[in-house]
């Protein structure tokens, strides 16, 4: 049997060997439909897994896998890369532009037409942490958008008296930066992370999106990283991340 072969073994052995409960007891919580593997349900005693490779959790809690070393990475994302780990569609993702032997996620999401800073890591709760809205973590974007919103409407930006979908959004930091033609770049800095949040903010006020660039997240600054272009983050930086969110 070829060492590319993955090792697998009864869900029940590895939650017990991960120190979940007892291997009775694991199989009591398997029976009750309280474990996942992959994002699927599994109630049958006796499944094979690899706890290598496959993400395996208990009541939503993810259990860290064997020996992994934790990764992170920043990514500067390209205009019309998904933000995902897989497509079933077959389109580009951001786990296809980095190289590293660990299976990273993304954290949290860019929209498909949206460019800029990614932060990739197999680290579930540091990534968790990041996402949940009462981490309250800053994100920095410019944004160019079409025509020249006056100082009103830039109050109500940064007021949050927009509504998507029925529910006002959270106050952010709204600055005119400089005029481009007909259109103007602004710095937003948002605490929510509401899907394509920024774009249907700026179209309601008149002033849709052309373009978006993510440039920081908490204290990580995507820099002169080139499109396209990954690197680790360095041990002050994955520091600083986890202080940002009380890790």
């Amino acid at each position: 049997m070829g060492s590319s072969h993955p090792v697998e073994e009864r869900l029940q052995k590895v939650l017990a060997h991960a120190g979940v409960a007892s291997r009775r007891a694991s199989e009591t919580l398997i029976e009750q439909g309280r474990v996942t593997v992959n994002g699927q349900t599994v109630t049958v005693l006796g499944f094979k897994v690899d706890p290598r490779r496959d993400v395996i959790a208990v009541d939503g809690q993810r259990l860290p896998r064997p020996s992994e070393k934790p990764v992170y990475l920043i990514l500067n994302k390209p205009r019309d890369v998904l933000t995902a780990a897989s497509d079933d569609r077959g389109r580009r993702t951001v786990v296809d532009l980095v190289e590293v032997a660990e299976r990273v996620y993304p954290v949290g999401r860019l929209d498909l037409r949206s460019e800029g800073l990614v932060l990739l890591t197999n680290d579930g709760d540091l990534a968790e942490k990041l996402t949940h809205p009462r981490s309250h973590v800053e994100k920095e974007y410019l944004v160019l958008v079409a025509g020249r919103p006056t100082t009103a409407t830039l109050i109500r930006w940064r007021r949050g008296e927009v509504e998507i979908e029925g529910r006002p959004t959270a106050p952010a930091i709204v600055e005119r930066l400089k005029l481009e033609g007909e259109n103007t770049w602004l710095k937003i800095i948002l605490t929510e992370g509401r899907k394509r949040q920024i774009r249907d903010v700026a179209k309601a006020l008149g002033h849709p999106v052309k373009r978006l660039e993510r440039v920081r997240i908490g204290p990580i600054k995507l820099g002169h990283l080139k499109p396209g272009k990954w690197r680790h983050l360095n041990p002050v930086e994955v520091e600083q991340l986890k202080r940002s969110v009380k890790l």
